[in-house]
């Protein structure tokens, strides 16, 4: 919310905003001459407001919801917000999947940055490069993540759809895998004719996903058998970190450079790789921005070390998650 706030106060539109306790992102706001309320209360909502927008968190017993619905004002989630901004983008990026969004989203926006496309990025999480999660740029590239929790995923229309892998997840909202691929189904289909789906070529559904789009489809994985990008000759370093030969359609692309640990770090590099390439992004810059990605707050990230023990905090808490 906070980076959709700063989105549109860029704009030049009058925004203002409640939470229910003061962060260091209500903080920037406020520094920007953004108006912060603490806790939310009715008359928080005045008539000078023509728009509200509201999270998943906010339920419908909220006193300042209910009073915008009294007054007549227009109501709507933070979804259909993000979308109608990322409409207003020739090249958004939308990243989706159960597992490894805001890495990939993160590997985007560092490629996009070398680029020079000076994007406006919206992440879940913290990306030392942007000093945060949102960085307001142009108005041609855009990447956002795009999570599938209550579809609102749905709300977003881009001209480039990542779907990194689709698992059993939300079973609070989803019945079961069948009803989360078909919503995966529903996502890939608004994007249009001239754009792009890249998404991962070993997902067990793939196919119910993929199934009469009108858009380009572009696979990536580690079998080059099935896969439009894949890697070759992968090596690692003492710490994890993957360096490996990237190809496209049997094409040698270049030699890719890793700064996190993990195999499963190889995949999602493959999707940013798939993703910038769609766009128009040359592979010198996807190259060298991969390369400057150090990690993001919370993803498998390095503490420091007590009495010989290492300390690693990550935001892993799916088993494949774990797994990985």
């Amino acid at each position: 919310m906070s980076g959709l706030a700063q989105i549109l106060f860029k704009e030049g539109l009058n925004v203002s905003g409640s939470d229910m306790k003061e962060s260091d992102a209500t903080k920037k706001l406020k520094s920007l001459g953004i108006n912060v309320n603490t806790g939310h209360k009715a008359e928080n909502i005045t008539d000078r407001i023509d728009l509200v927008v509201y999270t998943a968190a906010v339920k419908s017993d909220n006193p300042e919801l209910i009073r915008a619905q009294e007054m007549g004002i227009l109501c709507v989630e933070r979804a259909v917000l993000l979308g109608n901004i990322m409409d207003n983008y020739d090249k958004s990026i939308a990243v989706a999947g159960t597992h490894g969004k805001t890495t990939t989203s993160s590997m985007l926006s560092e490629i996009m940055l070398q680029a020079g496309k000076n994007p406006t990025i919206t992440i879940g999480g913290n990306l030392s490069t942007i000093h945060g999660n949102i960085n307001v740029g142009s108005n041609e590239y855009f990447v956002a993540e795009a999570c599938e929790y209550h579809d609102s995923f749905l709300q977003f229309f881009p001209y480039t759809a990542v779907i990194l892998n689709v698992e059993a997840e939300h079973l609070d909202y989803f019945k079961d895998i069948n009803h989360i691929r078909n919503s995966f189904h529903t996502f890939a289909s608004n994007v249009p004719e001239n754009g792009y789906v890249v998404i991962n070529s070993a997902d067990s559904g793939r196919d119910i996903i993929t199934q009469n789009l009108n858009s380009h489809v572009v696979t990536f994985g580690l079998d080059k058998n099935i896969s439009d990008w894949y890697p070759e000759n992968i090596s690692n370093s003492p710490e994890g970190r993957a360096s490996f030969d990237v190809y496209n359609k049997g094409e040698f692309k270049g030699r890719i450079e890793l700064n996190v640990p993990g195999d499963h770090n190889i995949l999602n590099a493959l999707a940013a790789c798939a993703a910038s390439v769609s766009t128009g992004v040359d592979m010198e810059s996807i190259i060298s921005g991969l390369k400057n990605y150090t990690g993001v707050d919370r993803r498998f990230q390095y503490k420091g070390s007590f009495n010989g023990i290492t300390v690693i905090d990550d935001y892993a808490h799916h088993p494949s998650e774990v797994k990985a």
